[in-house]
């Protein structure tokens, strides 16, 4: 696989480069964030991912390796193919996109160009727990917690909204069974 490229950006074609690597042009798509933050002098080092179809060989590029861990746990998302993990990067930055998903902010999700309700919900409900390492604003015992309402059949924002309340009233050190016991007294009453 190609892991990354260095080299000099001959076209830009939004989303899409022409990047020349030692003689060699390679046609990278980009979330429409990373086009915009690409260096005005050309040369370039992105972190890619390649995809393999069988009409095609797609590369798509990052200029960070948070943001192509990103993509690729995205595209572990049943229902989320390339285009739809780019649209959401395009739109969303890693932090915005980490807290989405911690928070169960389906409306945000939902302004993605592709992506409705179900996907939305999905996309929650799967990367809960799952979110790339280091991904800014994880809380891992609140992900484990909102995890487990989930499994008992709450909604994302009824998880997130019980488990916040429980922290808040717990402290940011409780452990994630803690969280849940205080989540559930919250809902009960």
């Amino acid at each position: 696989m190609i892991g990354r490229l260095h080299g000099t950006i001959i076209e830009r074609h939004p989303p899409q480069i022409l990047l020349e690597v030692n003689g060699v042009g390679y046609e990278v798509e980009l979330p429409l964030s990373t086009f915009a933050e690409l260096p005005a002098d050309s040369d370039v080092t992105l972190y890619t991912h390649l995809v393999v179809r069988e009409d095609a060989h797609l590369l798509y590029g990052f200029l960070t390796p948070d943001r192509r861990a990103w993509f690729r746990q995205l595209l572990k998302v049943n229902g989320v193919g390339p285009r739809m993990a780019l649209a959401l990067l395009s739109g969303l930055g890693d932090a915005e996109l980490s807290s989405c998903i911690h928070e169960g902010d389906v409306t945000r999700l939902m302004r993605a160009p592709g992506v409705g309700r179900k996907t939305a919900e999905r996309l929650l409900v799967e990367l809960r727990g799952a979110l790339p390492a280091g991904a800014p604003g994880v809380v891992r015992t609140n992900d484990e917690a909102i995890g487990a309402l989930l499994t008992l059949g709450y909604n994302s924002r009824e998880a997130a909204a019980a488990v916040a309340h429980a922290e808040k009233v717990l402290g940011a050190g409780a452990t994630s069974e803690a969280l849940i016991r205080e989540a559930l007294k919250g809902m009960i009453r």
